[in-house]
């Protein structure tokens, strides 16, 4: 993925060296009204998921996972304060949780669960360890660039897995390759396995998966080993052992494709990422809505004031599609893809919906300051994102590494 300040040198350095040097905070669509039957707390956590907090928090209180409501993913890296809520529950209860690596701050009430999307966007303030002598300056620099034209809006690594090959799996069962697709969930052991689940993989490709599925780890690969056992008892039915995968889990594959995709048009259109062309689908960043640029030059000057983006397809078949030029490359990339617009809409697919995402962000209340504690000097970012976007694409910018 190319830098939009590729011109610039970067920091250098690394992030997330220790859990309080990457805290976000959610900022709420909308204040708890303090009255309704749905408990809203706040809650600090460290090194964990939202969705493993969500299990710990869930059974502490004896309701099921899907019981919590929260608006947004976060990964285990760093300290995260968000809102979660839970129906029918006492307030004491919940504000009294004690629970390894999560802290409740605050406790309120509302009428309705919080849901996936329910919020404004995050806070982030993140502390660069083990930069350049000038890093300073270089931070000001690029982050003046960042604030001015946008941030990119790639998806970051997070969307593609710890190996990387989520969109390898997605992009078999759109082509109908399920026995890729098998074989890559399942087998095919990389640098990025620990032992156990290198056994597990080792184990499928060598034909023993009755073995292989009972070497999968018990937590958080019970999935792979539901599949695994399906996959040798149905003589390797590669289509059958795919229906047992859970809905959630082929989801995040084929959206991990999709991403993919987004991803090389963005890279495509880096250098003028805050330019319109004729026939682009634009997004209004105050609501969300799109529309068809007819004439470029005349909306040209939203865009310099960051009212409209231009986006990218989130391929789909009920996205809306661009014209001209815009639309060529789109098909292109899909094309090399080895798909078509029909393909997206295959059963296998699970009629993937698609959409439009903004090229760029705005990078809101972007500061830059070195400081120094105990464990040594660092440059201290903080700034605001719209829900969604990654800061991981603001630090590689900044650091280059």
């Amino acid at each position: 993925m190319p830098f939009l300040t590729a011109d610039l040198a970067g920091t250098g350095g690394v992030i997330k060296k220790y859990d309080e040097d990457f805290v976000v905070e959610e900022v709420s669509q909308y204040h708890a009204k303090g009255r309704g039957t749905h408990v809203y707390f706040q809650i600090e956590k460290r090194g964990l998921t939202t969705l493993r907090a969500n299990r710990e928090i869930a059974r502490a209180l004896r309701k099921k996972p899907s019981d919590v409501g929260y608006a947004g993913l976060k990964d285990a890296h760093g300290v995260t304060r968000q809102w979660l809520s839970v129906e029918h529950v006492d307030v004491e209860h919940v504000r009294s949780l004690a629970i390894d690596r999560i802290k409740v701050l605050e406790v309120t009430k509302h009428t309705n669960k919080l849901k996936l999307g329910h919020l404004s966007g995050n806070k982030f303030v993140v502390r660069v360890r083990d930069a350049c002598g000038d890093g300073l300056e270089r931070a000001r620099a690029i982050v003046d660039v960042l604030s001015g034209r946008g941030l990119p809006n790639y998806f970051g690594p997070q969307r593609f897995g710890v190996r990387g090959d989520n969109a390898v799996i997605g992009r078999a069962i759109l082509r109908d390759d399920y026995d890729k697709a098998i074989q890559v969930m399942l087998g095919r052991a990389n640098e990025f396995d620990n032992d156990a689940i290198r056994k597990a993989r080792d184990l499928f490709d060598a034909g023993d998966y009755e073995a292989a599925a009972r070497a999968w780890p018990g937590r958080g690969f019970t999935e792979q080993a539901t599949v695994c056992v399906t996959y040798g008892r149905t003589g390797r039915d590669a289509k059958k052992a795919w229906r047992v995968v859970n809905h959630t889990l082929r989801k995040l594959y084929l959206s991990s494709f999709q991403s993919e995709l987004f991803n090389r048009i963005v890279a495509d259109r880096i250098d003028s990422i805050d330019k319109l062309e004729p026939g682009d689908v634009a997004w209004k960043h105050a609501n969300g809505a799109c529309f068809l640029v007819e004439d470029a030059e005349v909306e040209q000057p939203r865009c310099d004031s960051f009212e409209i983006s231009p986006t990218g397809p989130i391929f789909g078949r009920k996205m809306k599609r661009p014209t001209g030029q815009p639309d060529e490359t789109e098909q292109a990339v899909l094309l090399e893809s080895g798909l078509t617009v029909d393909s997206i809409d295959s059963k296998g697919s699970g009629k993937l919906d698609g959409a439009r995402r903004p090229m760029r962000v705005p990078l809101r209340d972007a500061a830059v300051s070195a400081g120094r504690d105990e464990r040594g000097e660092y440059l201290e970012l903080s700034f605001f994102l719209p829900p969604g976007s990654y800061a991981t694409n603001a630090l590689r910018e900044v650091t280059k590494t």
